[in-house]
């Protein structure tokens, strides 16, 4: 005669602490000796320990047909509620189909099952401390655990804590003794994650001294304060690093690129935390790849929306990268003369010389032509000197030796670059060219060595009885009787 599920069954029961009801859903029939003498009750107590701590029955998922399951491949009035995995050794968990007093047949633990029991529970059993403790406390369950299993948690944490509290003092104490701010960074490293993680792992590798249940066991095998506390140990690492490279940027002298450095650190904070929560989803049972396919069909939305703004922030990593200008440079850059007053992940801005303020976006301007002064080592020193036609050759000799006399005894002007040469005869003057450089990177410094030498060359023209051209033009005009007479002067 068959008949429907059981509406209550042992683990059910037993989960009440009603292990006399319990025990009549156990098969008690043609047990060994050893195993009948414990009593029905006791073996549905040893029997719910076990299936807490082995086995999660979601009684949702068993078969309510009176036949259970028919494709399991066992006999019909025989069922498997799961399977208990041992080292060396399975057991499956039979419910079979008994009759009751009235005829009627009825669900029950097998006998099969009941009989290991006791084998099952000398691995799952709680031990002597633990049946000692399961006496003393109420019988009181929460998540499938006692009691006094939860207040050994709570105690295991607290000494965890204070374990993973004295190993990373005596290391901060040493490490803050040192006094370097690389030493006293470290070490508000170890207080902080390093003491977290290791007190998670003390935990969880004392958590068997509770015997956990599967419910705890798979809270525990989620990772989520261990993935929490390996998260701020990479982020706290990874600030590390960063301000330890600004640094030596800052040192370098590129203290423009330290820019570049925030929103990098922001954009590998975002992907560790994303990461991170993936991690812990896929842990607790979500499909990641799922997830993951969101996540990409989003990201290209938002790269497409954001184009624009993509390729401004690449071309600031470019101009960081390459570092053709830097704040505070002088330079023509594109048709914009001035200097360079920010470099911003968005755009540049440069101060012209009419004080006005230009913005050019970063894409745009790492193509610009770009001429920058500042990165000048020395500064060209070109004046051409016009003199007038009527100025004889010896004249010019004496100018140009003057010149580069002067020139060469000049501390600031490099002599071996130095040259003056007669370069042309012009259309109103006979030019002679100074070629030769300042050594100064510093432009006001330039103007007032040029100024100076500009009033030397002044004087030289002046002592040779030379003087400089004007421009001007001679109007000749021809009289009838052939001689040429000239007839005014015009100077322009």
């Amino acid at each position: 005669m068959n008949s429907p599920r059981n509406s209550e069954t042992t683990p059910e029961a037993a989960r009440e602490g009603d292990h006399e009801r319990a025990a009549h859903y156990l098969d008690l029939r043609n047990l060994p000796k050893q195993v009948r003498k414990s009593g029905g009750p006791e073996l549905a107590r040893k029997l719910k320990i076990i299936l807490d701590r082995s086995l999660w029955v979601d009684m949702s998922l068993v078969s309510d047909s009176p036949g259970g399951h028919a494709d399991d491949g066992l006999p019909k009035y025989r069922d498997v509620l799961g399977v208990i995995e041992t080292e060396g050794a399975s057991f499956n968990i039979l419910l079979q189909k008994i009759p009751r007093e009235d005829g009627v047949s009825i669900w029950k633990f097998s006998n099969v099952t009941i009989a290991q029991i006791p084998e099952l529970y000398e691995y799952f059993g709680y031990g002597h401390l633990g049946e000692a403790l399961y006496s003393i406390f109420p019988d009181v369950e929460f998540l499938g655990a006692r009691l006094w299993q939860w207040i050994g948690v709570v105690i295991i944490m607290i000494v965890a804590a204070l374990i993973a509290l004295l190993l990373t003092w005596t290391a901060s104490y040493i490490l803050r003794r040192r006094g370097t701010n690389a030493s006293i960074r470290v070490a508000g490293f170890v207080e902080g994650p390093v003491r977290f993680l290791l007190w998670i792992l003390i935990v969880n590798k004392s958590i068997d001294l509770v015997s956990p249940t599967v419910t705890m066991r798979a809270i525990a095998q989620s990772h989520v304060l261990l993935t929490i506390a390996v998260t701020w140990a990479i982020m706290r690492a990874i600030d590390f690093l960063i301000d330890r490279y600004a640094h030596r940027v800052r040192e370098s002298g590129r203290s423009g690129a330290v820019v570049l450095l925030k929103p990098l650190r922001n954009v590998l904070r975002i992907v560790i935390a994303i990461a991170a929560v993936l991690v812990v989803l896929d842990n607790i049972g979500f499909k990641v790849t799922t997830i993951l396919a969101g996540l990409g069909v989003g990201s290209l939305a938002v790269a497409l929306a954001a184009q624009k703004t993509l390729e401004d922030v690449i071309g600031a990593i470019t101009l960081y990268a390459s570092q053709p200008v830097r704040h505070g440079d002088f330079g023509r850059f594109g048709n914009t003369l001035g200097t360079v007053e920010d470099i911003a992940m968005r755009a540049t801005r440069i101060r012209t010389l009419d004080n006005t303020l230009v913005s050019i976006p970063n894409a745009e301007f790492a193509k610009l032509n770009i001429e920058n002064f500042t990165k000048r080592e020395k500064i060209w020193y070109h004046p051409r000197i016009s003199l007038k036609y009527g100025t004889t050759q010896d004249q010019i000799r004496t100018i140009i030796a003057e010149v580069e006399k002067l020139l060469r005894a000049h501390p600031k002007v490099l002599p071996d670059i130095t040259r003056v040469r007669f370069e042309e005869l012009g259309e109103y003057s006979l030019n002679l060219n100074v070629f030769t450089y300042i050594d100064t990177t510093d432009f006001n410094e330039y103007l007032e060595i040029a100024e100076e030498l500009n009033y030397q060359i002044m004087d030289a023209v002046e002592k040779a009885g030379a003087s400089f051209a004007l421009p001007s033009q001679t109007m000749y005009l021809e009289t009838g009787t052939g001689d040429r007479d000239i007839l005014s002067r015009k100077e322009k």
